[in-house]
């Protein structure tokens, strides 16, 4: 809205500073600054609130240390996280950009989903929440909506070059570039193209995954773009939830995250710097880089309640929006097959969780008696067993996560 509103005042006035609100490195850093207060300054009446509300957390005796001591500690604070992003995005973001509208419904979208988990559990005294299938349901929904908008909406392009024996022949409209001594064309082009590490230029067609059937598999591409879109989705989604089991974990994490996505979306979405990295161009991405900052505003200024001792969970209103708007992300920007390694904390949480519970049954099955590989999953629960004190698990998790972030970046200049 000020986006508008500051354009408007540049097109007719000639005020000095203006044209500031023009630079997305300048909108992005007053996200950042209006999350921040939001979530710390406001956020603090919302904790209030809910301790009015007795909006408390019910916590199962699990056998952990000083767990029992966050019986009653706030939750639902995820609705801080929501407001620290929704309030700057909508302020300083340029709402035309069929980006930002997405990541704005991926917001809301996962966090009623995580809303209603948490409203069950809380008020209707019903620990399980909302049913797993129904947040299966939610999440598809939402891979749908993305998937189907980022196939066939006319405004989700990438810039691709022109050989020479295709530019007599293109219908849609090519820019001469020279790199150098040399020139090209390129054209802005609909495609299944995402970025994919140590593979030739970086850069993998989802179509090619179906060349075995002939000519014309391209037409069927929308079907296997579609099915990543699903599983990458819930995939996140669950992991970040997961992640959320101990102070500061999920949120610290999912700030490196944000702020490694925010990077990614600046050079896929400045024609220069792509140009010069030799990656990817997306034509408008740029201006994901506001919804960037509030989002890691967002997750820094929970963390200031959410750091050991919390003062507030974000339960899964939180967790489930944070993992749907990474995931989200990621895909906007083509780097969605990076994942698994900028995630890697929210995988590996995952995975202790799949491989606990499948050699138990192995076992069961095969020896009459579960056994187990970790003392208990997730991962972090494991090394609370192991004795460790949950701010150093916190601390660990987050240099491994920034490690993480680091290999990502590289990864973009590894042919």
């Amino acid at each position: 809205m000020l986006y508008y509103l500051f354009e408007y005042l540049n097109q007719h006035y000639d005020f000095p500073g203006l044209r500031l609100f023009q630079y997305i490195t300048f909108r992005t850093s007053l996200a950042v600054i209006i999350s921040l207060i939001i979530t710390t300054v406001y956020g603090r009446r919302i904790i209030n609130y809910l301790h009015k509300k007795q909006v408390g957390e019910t916590v199962r005796n699990l056998g952990l240390e000083g767990q029992m001591q966050k019986q009653g500690t706030p939750t639902m604070g995820g609705i801080m996280i929501l407001l620290g992003i929704l309030v700057p995005t909508l302020l300083l973001a340029n709402l035309s950009n069929i980006y930002v509208i997405l990541m704005i419904t991926t917001t809301v979208w996962m966090g009623a989903i995580g809303f209603l988990d948490d409203y069950i559990k809380v008020f209707r005294k019903n620990k399980e929440g909302l049913a797993g299938r129904f947040k299966i349901v939610g999440q598809v929904g939402l891979a749908i909506i993305i998937g189907w908008t980022m196939y066939f909406h006319p405004n989700i392009v990438v810039r691709k070059t022109v050989d020479d024996a295709s530019v007599s022949n293109a219908k849609a409209p090519m820019v001469l570039r020279t790199k150098g001594e040399s020139f090209y064309y390129t054209q802005d082009v609909k495609s299944t193209l995402t970025n994919v590490p140590f593979y030739k230029n970086n850069e993998f067609d989802y179509a090619k995954i179906l060349k075995f059937l002939g000519p014309g598999y391209e037409k069927y591409a929308f079907f296997v773009f579609l099915t990543f879109v699903i599983t990458i989705i819930t995939a996140v989604s669950n992991g970040a939830n997961l992640t959320d089991g101990i102070d500061g974990l999920a949120t610290g994490t999912s700030a490196v995250i944000g702020i490694t996505l925010g990077l990614l979306a600046y050079v896929s979405g400045n024609t220069v710097i792509a140009d010069y990295l030799n990656i990817m161009y997306i034509p408008n991405s740029g201006e994901l880089m506001i919804f960037a900052g509030a989002f890691v505003g967002a997750c820094v200024g929970f963390l200031w309640y959410n750091s050991y001792p919390a003062q507030v969970f974000m339960g899964d209103t939180g967790s489930l929006a944070i993992g749907g708007i990474i995931a989200a992300f990621a895909i906007m920007i083509r780097k969605e097959l990076l994942i698994p390694v900028l995630c890697g904390i929210f995988l590996i949480e995952s995975l202790s969780v799949i491989i606990q519970v499948s050699y138990f049954k192995y076992t069961k099955n095969r020896l009459g008696e579960g056994k187990r590989i970790f003392l208990m999953a997730p991962l972090h629960h494991h090394y609370q067993k192991k004795g460790y004190h949950e701010a150093k698990i916190v601390t660990r998790f987050w240099i491994i996560g920034i490690l993480l972030a680091i290999i990502t970046i590289i990864t973009l200049k590894l042919r």
